[in-house]
């Protein structure tokens, strides 16, 4: 099975603290919001300094994907994420305030329940060739071009695919996302 979930029909939601803009790229189960979702994964577009939304039970991996980055206090430590492509994890529920280094920044947002009875989501960012095996999987391609499955993807495209061995063929960045639900 392989969904597209194409960049161009993604619609800005504004955050749950009102700080900035989201743009879902998959959730689980499907037509959740942010208040019940098991899985989540979004672009998350950061335009100023402040705090992020608390998200209690929640663990996220955060991925720097376009700006200079964010220098983050999580939890009272401090947390620099300058590094483009770095997945970086932290608890949704620990106090999270950020300061931009040096403007607008864009990031490859995965949020899960801990409590909800499956392993966490990998995240890797690869580019070349790569077999991916069966298991359900979220393709995200960053920057550049992708294929996959008879997919071609362009920057922000996404597949998920469940179901059958493919190979990824990515000229540029591309996100893994590796034990999602499937749908």
């Amino acid at each position: 099975m392989i969904r597209p979930l194409p960049a161009a029909g993604r619609v800005a939601v504004p955050w749950k603290n009102g700080g900035g803009v989201a743009r879902e790229i998959a959730a689980w189960p499907p037509g959740t919001d942010m208040t019940d979702f098991a899985c989540r994964v979004s672009l998350a577009e950061v335009g100023a300094d402040g705090p992020f939304s608390a998200f209690p039970g929640v663990d996220r991996t955060l991925t720097l994907v376009e700006g200079a980055g964010m220098d983050l206090t999580v939890g009272g430590e401090r947390r620099l994420v300058d590094t483009r492509h770095a997945p970086r994890h932290f608890r949704g529920d620990e106090p999270t305030h950020c300061r931009l280094i040096a403007g607008p920044v864009v990031n490859l947002n995965v949020m899960w329940r801990r409590d909800g009875g499956r392993p966490a989501p990998t995240v890797a960012v690869v580019r070349g060739t790569l077999s991916l095996p069966a298991a359900p999987a979220l393709v995200v391609t960053l920057d550049g071009s992708a294929e996959v499955a008879g997919a071609t993807l362009g920057p922000y495209d996404a597949v998920l695919l469940a179901g059958a061995h493919t190979v990824l063929r990515a000229t540029g960045r591309t996100a893994v996302i590796g034990n999602v639900p499937r749908d």
